[in-house]
């Protein structure tokens, strides 16, 4: 059964944590706040890029301003999906669409 979550429940934080080679790197959390399971987490993301590799499980870019959490699986409520990224700036991003029950 779908229930209602506000998408804004399901937080993405960033910040910067260091350079690899002068290029900056940032750390991503994820977080389900809802009270129910989310799964095929969307996420804007520009043209989201990284010159280190981030496991496609994890994130990955599918389109132009669409990235996939967790490759589509399930988050329990209060789990965190984590990764690092490299890139010249930071780019912004912010959950589009989930599918919680």
């Amino acid at each position: 059964m779908v229930t209602t979550c506000p998408k804004s429940r399901i937080q993405v934080s960033q910040g910067a944590i260091g350079t690899i080679g002068g290029i900056p790197q940032y750390r991503v959390q994820i977080v389900n706040g809802c009270e129910s399971i989310c799964d095929s987490i969307h996420v804007s993301c520009g043209q989201f890029a990284s010159t280190k590799l981030i496991n496609p499980s994890t994130f990955r870019r599918l389109a132009i301003n669409d990235c996939l959490v967790n490759n589509g699986a399930p988050m329990k409520s209060g789990q965190v999906i984590s990764f690092t990224y490299t890139n010249t700036f930071k780019y912004p991003m912010t959950v589009t669409s989930s599918m919680c029950y």
